[in-house]
């Protein structure tokens, strides 16, 4: 028997939109670090909340402060 007295899913905050950030740059890594897990992968736009346009910027803005050695890329996994 399902449930009844489940509340409905919180809607996701949009960090950049909160932050009032209209262009992600590579080089804030500040910014860029709260879209990054703690073993270094990048997280997915069910988890932050961008829409398809900011989760492809934050990726490739990610995806270039690591080839500038500004962040990390994922380790392997601790087992």
């Amino acid at each position: 028997m399902p449930r009844t007295d489940r509340r409905p899913p919180r809607r996701k905050v949009n960090l950049l939109r909160r932050e009032g950030v209209t262009r992600v740059d590579w080089k804030d890594v500040t910014l860029l670090r709260k879209f990054i897990s703690d073993r270094g992968k990048i997280r997915s736009r069910r988890v932050t909340g961008l829409t398809p346009q900011e989760q492809r910027a934050v990726a490739t803005a990610i995806k270039n402060a690591r080839e500038m050695a500004l962040l990390p890329y994922p380790g392997p996994s601790q087992r």
